[in-house]
């Protein structure tokens, strides 16, 4: 028997879950479609999320779940290599609560998981990839693996980089591997964090130390992402402990202390993607089957939720969730915003990766000019909470 939905979210992921919840909010009738069995202990990263992004977070009802298990960004340090000038952003300076909030991702699916699995507008499909699409005339009917069939007004596609729903809409993309890798963990250390992000712009890549909350037993934590040459990364992942301590230790400084790894390590191969179009007929794509940026800014996630908002934003009050002027206002409403995050990460990294004296010289002006002049500095600062632009009103209402 064929089950009917007003929408079909294909793909579990963060994103996926996150905007099943905003639709099964608003009324829809929501089957989200995940070809994964949920799996909390799988994903070792941890995310920023920022102030914008708490507030969509808030306004869903999925935040309180998080509040306690999250840590305040409530300044960043940004350094370039090994010059003497450091740009600091501290959030007291714009009256903000902070930049952002450390998170494991581990424990924001868990939260989604369970607000949608409690959900009564809701129905979650997992181990279960799509294996066709057939449009009718008002509907698309989605065949699964295992023969299930399901129908829906409005087909979004979240199932990530490698979409398999934008191969079908027969979108281009624009794509291009960096030959890098971002290794990532959690390390311990003896000095508190005092709630400082830093990010430190290397030759071979940023490497980035990011306040955690303190362990059960009060150790001081943070987290690493390591952006690495791809031909390193099979050292840095299989070397001895002490080594990986010793490295890790002469990139944090002496600000944390003596600095240990807690945990496992993980890496994650870096490219950018960016779909041409994120509209077809009934279809449409949001998050990294849209766009996939490099993380040196860590606002890939943050970008995926402002996408949400807008798409939960354009269907609210709809009769059709498959209206094509609303699909076409959702659209226009996040390419200009997701085109300029993508260009401005892809310039920065190479800006920075790059070692010749000119090129150190204008990055080092640049850093020093934003440091002296006050409205610069606040629009980078506002940039960084993910507070300016033209926001969905999710992202901007505070609760």
């Amino acid at each position: 028997m064929t089950k009917n939905f007003d929408i079909a979210i294909i793909g579990g992921g963060l994103a996926g879950l996150t905007l099943s919840i905003l639709l099964g909010n608003q009324g829809w009738n929501v089957v989200c479609i995940d070809r994964d069995v949920p799996d909390t202990g799988k994903d070792t990263r941890t995310t920023a999320i920022s102030w914008g992004s708490r507030n969509l977070l808030k306004n869903a009802g999925i935040w309180p779940d998080l509040d306690d298990k999250s840590q305040c960004i409530s300044d960043i340090a940004i350094l370039d290599e090994d010059s003497p000038i450091q740009l600091d952003f501290k959030s007291s300076d714009i009256n903000a609560e902070g930049f952002g909030w450390i998170i494991d991702n581990r424990d924001i699916r868990q939260s989604l998981l369970s607000h949608v699995q409690n959900h009564k507008n809701i129905t979650h499909i997992t181990g279960q990839s799509v294996e066709n699409f057939n449009h009718e005339t008002d509907t698309v009917t989605i065949t699964l693996a295992n023969k299930d069939k399901v129908t829906a007004k409005l087909i979004v596609g979240a199932d990530g980089r490698k979409s398999f729903t934008r191969d079908h809409m027969g979108i281009q993309t624009w794509s291009h591997d960096y030959n890098e890798s971002a290794v990532v963990c959690l390390i311990n250390h003896t000095n508190p964090h005092n709630g400082l992000a830093l990010e430190h712009f290397r030759t071979q890549g940023p490497f980035a130390v990011l306040p955690y909350t303190d362990d059960k037993n009060g150790n001081h934590r943070s987290a690493i992402v390591w952006t690495s040459p791809r031909h390193d990364v099979d050292t840095w992942m299989n070397c001895d402990e002490d080594v990986f301590n010793a490295a890790l230790q002469t990139r944090c400084g002496d600000f944390y202390g003596d600095v240990t790894l807690a945990g496992s390590r993980a890496a994650w191969p870096l490219n950018i993607v960016k779909a041409k179009s994120y509209i077809a007929d009934r279809f449409v794509l949001v998050a990294e089957a849209a766009h996939g940026i490099h993380p040196i800014a860590g606002q890939g996630l943050n970008m995926s939720f402002r996408d949400l908002a807008a798409l939960a934003e354009v269907l609210e009050g709809q009769s059709d969730p498959g209206n094509p002027d609303a699909l076409k206002k959702y659209q226009k409403m996040r390419r200009v915003d997701n085109m300029a995050m993508a260009g401005a990460t892809h310039i920065l990294n190479h800006l920075f990766e790059n070692n010749l004296f000119a090129t150190r010289a204008l990055r080092r002006f640049g850093l020093h000019a934003v440091s002296k002049i006050p409205f610069a500095k606040r629009f980078f600062m506002k940039q960084a909470m993910g507070a300016s632009g033209n926001l969905p009103d999710m992202i901007k209402r505070v609760v």
